[in-house]
């Protein structure tokens, strides 16, 4: 123990032997003061009359920050909402949350959209939360002012979303967005599938069965994503504008990933967990649990996207959590066709890819890049790394505790999710989240909750 002037004292320690920082995994005691990290230090080098949360051999790494989450609130609510959602974030050591702008109603295509989101967050947020406009045809004129008014990204549908209030784009629509983002310093979240390829798909079908799952899956061919990524890739290199790719599930694209970032594309790409783990030749007939949009695609094209990201080609993972009730994803006739696409697993995001990384080999430097995969690369891409997704001086102590050699079968009834259909059910993960801070407040403890604490992470100062 260290004696220190009472004024630079820490209100809390975290301490323990792994520690996971950007440069490498050690032991550090992670000083605490109003919220923000203050220091890391060795860990003898706690001041006295600090209390001390002991660690041990878990281990210590930022918070999770998930930048692709479909809560839903106001308007369809019973899919899922933000008490609930931000719960299961918290179990599974999520700390920060970006709400995507559609299937609520109003959705965050106008200021007054993005207000009624906000006044539906009162009380209910147990984690902190970011909200992203959206970009549909005619509203290029008022990005400016969701920007203004909060919104850190935009998002836009380069095909039919699901919901009549979220149209799709078109080029025009990209180039006039785009020239708005310009000013804004705002990155342009894009859903890269052409509607031709999905048109042409549909066509070729025939009578073919829809309980199985390659039916759906010839439905949503990689050519749809190809030539999305396509387009995009060269309107950000053209317009110089920070373009992400959503939930990329096409390893044909990557080529094409490749090229754009080294023209010099501000240009990024993330995947999802369900992407890294399900196959499918895996996916039981009916079992429309597993279907989203794009789909779960063959065991090769998943490890062509694990390659990809271990080479830093794919920039990040989160999870693109998009619950619904049992009957809108059709459990009781298994017909993919007519189901929802979305996955839930907003809660298990983390032994997800934990396990599928193992499973893989792994090495020294595993929870080094799966803490930039899933932590710091979704806060940078957001504008949020000086605040998110690191243990580091100056950021606030969003930390989550866990041990990475524990498992456990996924059982819905667990799960803190509005709605517990999951692909996951039944799957055995390695990575047991034991306690979630936020801001250095514990928030979440072995299955226990602390009342709601999150807050809007309001963007638009200075804009």
């Amino acid at each position: 123990m260290i004696a220190v002037r009472s004024a630079d004292l820490p209100d809390l320690v975290v301490r323990g032997r792994r520690v996971v920082l950007e440069d490498g995994v050690r032991p550090a005691a992670v000083q605490v003061r109003a919220g923000r990290i203050l220091a890391v230090t060795p860990p003898e080098a706690v001041p006295t009359g600090c209390p001390v949360l002991e660690a041990g051999d878990l281990v210590i790494m930022a918070g999770l920050v998930d930048t692709h989450v479909h809560i839903n609130e106001p308007g369809r609510t019973e899919w899922e909402g933000f008490w609930t959602a931000t719960r299961a974030a918290a179990a599974g050591g999520v700390t920060t949350l970006m709400d995507m702008p559609l299937n609520s109603i109003p959705p965050t295509t106008s200021a007054a959209g993005l207000r009624a989101k906000i006044a539906a967050t009162e009380g209910k947020l147990h984690v902190d939360l970011g909200l992203c406009a959206g970009l549909v045809p005619g509203n290029a004129g008022s990005l400016t002012e969701l920007a203004r008014e909060g919104a850190l990204a935009c998002k836009c549908f380069l095909a039919p979303s699901g919901v009549d209030e979220f149209p799709p784009v078109i080029e025009d629509d990209l180039r006039a967005g785009l020239r708005v983002l310009a000013g804004l310093g705002l990155p342009l979240l894009c859903h890269a599938e052409l509607p031709g390829p999905l048109q042409e798909a549909a066509l070729g079908l025939g009578q073919e069965d829809p309980r199985r799952y390659a039916t759906y899956l010839r439905s949503r061919p990689r050519r749809a994503e190809d030539l999305a990524v396509e387009l995009v890739a060269r309107l950000s290199h053209e317009m110089g504008v920070k373009i992400h790719i959503v939930h990329l599930s096409s390893a044909d694209a990557l080529p094409l990933v490749r090229q754009a970032k080294e023209r010099g594309a501000p240009f990024t790409v993330e995947t999802c967990p369900h992407y890294l783990t399900f196959a499918a030749e895996e996916v039981p007939p009916g079992a429309t649990e597993y279907k989203c949009a794009p789909p779960i695609r063959e065991a090769e094209n998943r490890e062509r996207l694990w390659d990809a990201l271990r080479e830093g080609l794919i920039d990040q993972v989160v999870t693109d959590h998009s619950p619904s009730a049992p009957e809108l994803k059709c459990s009781a006739s298994g017909d993919f066709m007519r189901a929802w696409g979305g996955i839930c697993s907003l809660q298990l995001a983390l032994p997800a890819v934990w396990t599928a990384l193992r499973e893989r080999g792994g090495g020294p430097n595993d929870l080094v890049r799966l803490s930039s995969w899933m932590s710091a690369r979704p806060a940078a891409l957001v504008g949020l790394a000086d605040r998110k997704g690191r243990i580091a001086p100056g950021c606030d102590a969003d930390l989550v505790l866990w041990d990475p050699d524990a498992m456990f079968a996924v059982e819905p009834e667990r799960l803190a999710h509005r709605h517990s259909l999951t692909p996951y059910r039944g799957r055995v993960l390695r990575g047991v989240v034991r306690r979630t801070l936020l801001r250095g407040q514990v928030i979440y403890e072995d299955g226990a909750f602390a009342p709601p604490q999150g807050v809007w992470l309001r963007g638009g100062r200075g804009i």
